[in-house]
C-alpha cells in the first residue's frame, strides 16, 4: 500500500512524526522528576497507546468509558476516566472494576460523591475516587480554597470510598501564546492544585495523588513540586491550534487529512478538493489566534512540506475550498494545483478531525503505510 492507492479522503499518521513528540514529552516529564499518564482520548488506538507505554508513560487517562472499556481489553489496567462521574454511568464503572480493572473515576460535587458512596456500599466496592480542581475558570471542578473541597472529601471518605487524591486541567492555556504566560499558568494550575492538595491533608484526609495537565503546561512549566503525575493529550500528534499557541510548529504536526484535488473555479481562485468539513471537522480553533487557518487546514504536499499560503478556506459536507489565506486570487489554481493532485491537509484540532475516521494510515520510515484501527463512542 501507498498513499497513491488509499481512497480519500483518509487520516494520515507520520510515525517519525508522532514518535518525536512522545519522546519529547516523556523526555520532559522525566527531568521534571513527575509520572506522566497520557491521554489516549486524541488518538483513541491502542497502537498508538503501546508506543507511549513503550516510551514510559504510565497508566492512561480517558474521556469515555467506552475509550477504558477498549484499552482495559487491550491490557492497559491503571486508566483514570478523566470526566465528571454521572450516576447513570456508575453501573457501567462498576463493570469495568469487577473485571479487575483499576479505574479512578472523578467528582467535583457533593451530589455525585453521594451517588458514587451509595452505589458502592449497595454493590459492596470501593471506588477510586479523584476530586476535580478548579484552578483556572475553564470548565469543571471545586475551587480550591471553599469548603465544598473538604465536605466532598468527607464524603468520601467517610462512607467507603478511596480518596485518591486531586486532578485538574488548565484548558485555558490554549488561550496563550507566549512562553511567559505559558509559563504562568502551568505554575497556577500546580500551585491551585498542590494547595487543594494539602488543605485535604490539614483535614486529616488522604491525598496521596496530585494529578495536573494539557499539552501547553505539561511542556512549559518549570517546576512540578508537589505534583506526582502529569496528563497530556493532543501532543502525541500536535495541531495547528498547538502551533499557534507555540508549543510546536506545524512541522511537528504527525495527523494530516490525505486529500485529492476534484475541480477548480479559477475565476475566484479555487481549487475544490474532496475533504469538506465531514472529513475534517467544524472546529475553527484557529479563528480567534494568531494565525487563521480556516478550517483546520494548511495544506501540504505528500511529503509534508507547506504549500505556504494556501488553506481550506471554506467546507461543505463533503467539498473543501482550497485558496490563498489572505483572499487574493491565483488565476492558474488549475495548474497549480491539477485535477487528480493529492494533498495532505494539517488539522486545527487533531482530536477532533481524527475523529472523523475509523482508522488511520500510518506512513512509516521507509514509506511504508498500515493501518491502525481507532474506535468511537461513549
Amino acid at each position: 500500500m501507498n498513499l497513491s492507492t488509499i481512497s480519500t479522503p483518509s487520516a494520515l499518521v507520520d510515525e517519525a512524526r508522532m514518535m518525536r513528540n512522545i519522546e519529547r514529552m516523556q523526555r520532559r516529564m522525566n527531568e521534571l522528576g513527575v509520572r506522566f499518564r497520557p491521554h489516549v482520548k486524541t488518538s483513541k488506538c491502542i497502537e498508538v497507546a503501546r508506543r507511549q507505554a513503550q516510551a514510559g508513560a504510565t497508566g492512561i487517562t480517558v474521556s469515555t468509558l467506552k475509550e477504558a472499556e477498549q484499552f482495559f481489553k487491550a491490557g492497559f489496567n491503571d486508566i483514570l476516566y478523566a470526566v465528571c462521574m454521572a450516576p447513570n454511568k456508575l453501573e457501567q464503572a462498576l463493570a469495568l472494576a469487577n473485571m479487575g480493572c483499576d479505574l479512578t473515576i472523578v467528582v467535583d460535587s457533593e451530589a455525585s460523591a453521594s451517588a458514587i458512596v451509595d452505589k458502592g456500599r449497595a454493590a459492596g466496592h470501593r471506588f477510586n475516587v479523584m476530586i476535580e480542581i478548579d484552578t483556572d475558570g475553564h470548565r469543571s471542578g471545586v475551587q480550591p480554597g471553599s469548603d465544598d473541597l473538604i465536605r466532598i472529601g468527607r464524603i468520601l471518605h467517610d462512607s467507603g470510598a478511596r480518596l485518591k487524591g486531586v486532578m485538574t486541567h488548565a484548558g485555558s492555556s490554549y488561550d496563550f501564546n507566549t512562553p511567559e504566560a505559558l509559563q504562568r499558568i502551568a505554575e497556577q494550575e500546580r500551585r491551585l492544585c498542590v494547595q487543594a492538595a494539602e488543605r485535604l491533608r490539614s483535614a486529616d484526609l488522604p491525598c496521596a495523588e496530585v494529578s495536573v495537565g494539557s499539552t501547553p503546561t505539561a511542556l512549559s512549566a518549570l517546576n512540578l513540586d508537589g505534583v506526582t503525575e502529569v496528563r497530556a493529550g493532543v501532543y502525541v500528534f500536535f495541531d495547528l491550534v498547538m502551533s499557534n499557541v507555540g508549543v510546536c510548529t506545524p512541522g511537528d504536526v504527525a495527523l494530516s487529512v490525505l486529500t485529492t484535488v476534484i475541480g477548480h473555479q479559477p475565476e475566484k481562485g479555487w481549487a475544490i478538493v474532496d475533504a469538506g468539513w465531514m472529513a475534517m471537522s467544524r472546529d475553527r480553533g484557529t479563528q480567534k489566534q494568531a494565525t487563521d487557518y480556516g478550517y483546520g487546514a494548511a495544506a501540504c504536499d505528500l511529503n509534508g512540506r507547506l504549500i505556504e499560503g494556501f488553506v481550506l478556506t471554506g467546507a461543505n459536507q463533503e467539498h473543501g475550498i482550497l485558496s490563498r489565506a489572505d483572499g487574493g486570487i491565483t488565476k492558474d489554481i488549475a495548474g497549480l494545483f491539477p485535477i487528480g493532485t493529492q494533498l495532505r491537509i494539517l488539522p486545527n484540532h487533531a482530536c477532533a478531525t481524527g475523529a472523523q475516521f475509523p482508522e488511520y494510515h500510518v506512513i512509516g520510515g521507509k514509506g511504508e503505510v498500515q493501518i491502525w484501527e481507532r474506535f468511537y463512542g461513549w
